[in-house]
Order: structure tokens, then C-alpha cells, then sequence
């Protein structure tokens, strides 16, 4: 079972980009899928994620809601994060996770991508 995140980069403050998380030896369509992400020196922290069906939705605080969007594509076997209006506080290296049911409790995710890093400065 592989996880691959991919989508990250540099961008500038107020900048969007879109993370990809696909799965390979997994069918994502029957796990719900969390974003996760660990800023520099930090814990990695909850962000997002989506349930393997019915599309329900979690999003972290404040901090994200409202400019990150959670999506799923279960034919591409793959599920996105729209990340919008971001700031220097987002920058973090970003995973993605697979879970039996939609949960933002860590130790309840099974599977585990590589991260990718998102860098928000000017």
C-alpha cells in the first residue's frame, strides 16, 4: 500500500495550490482520507478530511476553514486539497492518510504518505 502526496511547492502569500494524495495497492474509495501537516519545528496537526462515501467533511479550526477544500475522486483513486489565500503560518510538510472512517484522531489513521512540503513566503 503506497500513498503518494504530491502538489506542493513555493508560493507567495495569498497564493492557491492544490495537493494530490493517490493511492496504489489501496482502494481509497473504501477508507476515509485526512490531511495532515507538520510546520517546521512543530507536531504534525489535523487539517482535513473526508469520508469514503457520502462526501462528509472535517476541517480543522479557523486557521483552514474556509480556504482549504477537501475533495475525492474515488475513479482516480485520488483526493485532493484545494488550498486557497495562504499564509506563512500554513508552511508545513503536508501528508495524507488513510482511515477506516473519518476520524482527526491520529493513531486511528493506518496508512500514511511520504508528505510534501509547502513553502508560503514573499
Amino acid at each position: 500500500v503506497q500513498l503518494q502526496a504530491s502538489g506542493g511547492g513555493a508560493v507567495q502569500p495569498g497564493g492557491s495550490l492544490r495537493l494530490s494524495c493517490t493511492a496504489s495497492g489501496l482502494k481509497m474509495d473504501y477508507y476515509a482520507v485526512g490531511r495532515w501537516r507538520q510546520p517546521p519545528g512543530k507536531e504534525r496537526e489535523f487539517v482535513a478530511a473526508i469520508g469514503r462515501i457520502d462526501g462528509v467533511t472535517y476541517y480543522a479550526d479557523s486557521s483552514v476553514k474556509g480556504r482549504f477544500t477537501i475533495s475525492r475522486d474515488n475513479a482516480k483513486n485520488t483526493v485532493y486539497l484545494q488550498m486557497n489565500t495562504l499564509r506563512p503560518e500554513d508552511t508545513a510538510v503536508y501528508y495524507c492518510a488513510a482511515a477506516k472512517r473519518i476520524t482527526t484522531r491520529e493513531r486511528d489513521y493506518d496508512y500514511w504518505g511520504q508528505g510534501t512540503l509547502v513553502t508560503v513566503s514573499s
